[in-house]
């Protein structure tokens, strides 16, 4: 029997209703939700590789690749349900068969207080001009991150914000900041064209879904040196590995140029990981934040001292309210917010998590 868009918004509600955060799809077994970080099946009969293919029809926009989805062999998209969620989605081939990854967008756009995140991000969000980046593995919650970021923009300041999105997730609404949602392959065809494209679009923010190659990260670096704050996410662990990620992208004879550039132009990084709660009904964001200072950009202009960053990141605790994800770590396990094997299992040094249970945080 065919799945109806009756069927399929059943299946979706009974996800937002749950807190589930990703659906998965595939020919010949149940539907599992992703929920607080495990895959767990519904309990509703396997769906046959027709059942998937009705469910690609329903969620792919365009009459003609909708006609033409079982000759796909991957898309991404977007797609909404009315006064419910938008779903981000992955169709993909695999042996044979068709599946589907649906990442559920809640429709209400989150405060840095909802998500829980410290007040720094507030006031990194409405720096001037610079590059943040906010960082982490897929389905870390950068894109919630971001949008609350985005948010409070939105809520304190009349500026033009500019966002390049792979697909758009989160609907801004006008508030005091006007606010242009591009979606990569619907209003333009790549990030790098649509980047060049809005540095004559008159921003004040620009906002990357994704610095994905060489070229859209230097664009995106040109943007901040002429005055533009910049907002991008990379698939990193840390503020470490992003300067090393956005370098590596660049030919060996351009890398110190690069350097340089991104020295004096990187304003913060966000890097996080979502940490199962102790009552085990959701989930945490532990989140490493740098800002950097005249010491961390000396550090990145020299390979000798790039991992003093870590140093200048735990002492600036206190001060500016950057933090280490040990630090975070210890602060959500002081709270009661986390066990401790799940802070143990996601500590970065479990040395150093143990020395600060013991004796406090040194810086």
């Amino acid at each position: 029997m065919a799945i109806s868009k009756e069927d399929f918004a059943k299946l979706i509600k009974s996800a937002v209703a749950n807190g589930v955060s990703d659906i998965h799809i595939r020919t010949n077994e149940r539907p599992c939700f992703r929920l607080r970080g495990d895959l767990v099946p519904v309990k509703i009969n396997p769906y046959t590789y027709d059942d998937v293919i009705d469910v690609a029809r329903i969620v792919i926009k365009d009459e003609e690749t909708r006609n033409q989805v079982e000759e796909l062999k991957e898309l991404d998209g977007s797609f909404a349900i009315p006064k419910l969620c938008r779903l981000r989605y992955n169709y993909l081939r695999y042996q044979g068969k068709a599946g589907l990854i649906l990442r559920i967008i809640d429709a209400t756009i989150p405060s840095s207080e909802d998500l829980k995140l410290p007040p720094v991000i507030n006031k990194i969000a409405l720096a001037h001009k610079g590059l943040v980046l906010v960082t982490g593995a897929t389905g870390s919650g950068k894109s919630s991150t971001l949008a609350a970021m985005i948010n409070h923009i939105n809520e304190n300041e009349a500026v033009h914000i500019l966002t390049l999105e792979d697909p758009v997730e989160f609907i801004h609404p006008v508030k005091k900041a006007r606010i242009t949602q591009r979606e990569i392959g619907e209003d333009t065809d790549d990030f790098a064209s649509a980047l060049r494209s809005a540095l004559r679009q008159d921003p004040d923010i620009i906002l990357i879904g994704e610095m994905r190659d060489a070229e859209t990260i230097s664009i995106a670096i040109k943007a901040a040196e002429t005055g533009h704050l910049v907002f991008g996410t990379v698939h990193t662990t840390d503020a470490l590995n992003t300067v090393g990620r956005l370098i590596s992208m660049f030919p060996p004879e351009e890398q110190d140029a690069v350097r340089a550039r991104i020295a004096d132009n990187l304003y913060a990084t966000v890097s996080q990981r979502l940490l199962k709660t102790k009552d085990g009904k959701g989930r945490v964001a532990a989140q490493e934040i740098m800002i950097t200072s005249p010491g961390i950009r000396e550090a990145i202009q020299d390979p000798n001292k790039i991992e003093e960053i870590y140093t200048y990141i735990r002492k600036g605790k206190q001060g500016v309210g950057t933090q280490s994800f040990d630090q975070h770590i210890t602060d959500l396990y002081k709270a009661g917010k986390i066990s401790i094997e799940e802070a143990r299992a996601n500590a970065s040094s479990p040395e150093d998590f143990e020395r600060n249970l013991m004796f406090g945080d040194e810086e």
